[in-house]
């Protein structure tokens, strides 16, 4: 009787039962967390950087690019009347953009020749140093020699040339009469000294020689 009593009103064990309740709730959260951890994008670096590379690159060329891509008319709408419009307007903005194209590079060159220009100018009061000290005697040789000559030199590099050349006929665009005394030894006006050089760069007179001139006697 008293073992027939005791099991219909046994009751769980607590621990027991928070055991058995626990271990289904366990596993079923191993899934959960996985899949979340699976489905979590990863950061699109790539594409950015790509987008920052092409940033970065030369404006001219990337219109150019992106000009003559679009230059191309599609084949299924070559015929329509939009797309005749459209590749109109397409060559009229090529051509704008070739004429600045050759603008700014036309203007980068005259940029870099008034530079050297200017260079020149500003070291012309020491070539006639130089020519008043060789004409004294003083340049003969020497360090200082080697230095003059190298300068020359130099600046002959950046298209500087002396205009000092005597027997020449006498030419207005290029030389400076300070004198004009008549001679029978000539045909026509001479150039027979030179007072002060001149210097040209290139086809440019930068100083026009300072000359005494001879004349035909009349």
């Amino acid at each position: 009787m008293a073992a027939g009593n005791e099991s219909p009103n046994e009751t769980p064990n607590p621990e027991e039962q928070d055991a058995a309740g626990t271990q289904p709730a366990e596993s079923g959260d191993m899934p959960a967390s996985g899949s979340a951890a699976a489905g979590t994008p990863e950061p699109e670096t790539a594409d950015a950087s790509s987008a920052n590379t092409g940033a970065d690159g030369d404006a001219l060329a990337q219109a150019e690019e992106i000009l003559n891509s679009a230059g191309a008319p599609q084949p299924q709408a070559a015929g329509s009347p939009e797309a005749a419009e459209l590749r109109n307007d397409l060559l009229r903005l090529q051509a704008e953009y070739v004429n600045y194209r050759k603008r700014v590079e036309r203007d980068r060159d005259v940029a870099r020749e008034m530079a050297v220009i200017g260079v020149l100018n500003s070291v012309m009061p020491v070539l006639d140093d130089i020519d008043a000290a060789r004409q004294h005697g003083d340049l003969a040789d020497g360090p200082f020699a080697s230095i003059a000559n190298k300068l020359e030199n130099t600046l002959k590099q950046y298209g500087l040339a002396r205009i000092d050349e005597v027997g020449v006929a006498f030419d207005p665009n290029i030389h400076e009469a300070l004198i004009q005394q008549q001679s029978p030894d000539v045909q026509f006006d001479t150039v027979t000294q030179i007072l002060r050089a001149g210097y040209k760069s290139n086809d440019r007179v930068l100083r026009a020689a300072q000359v005494i001139v001879s004349v035909p006697e009349q």
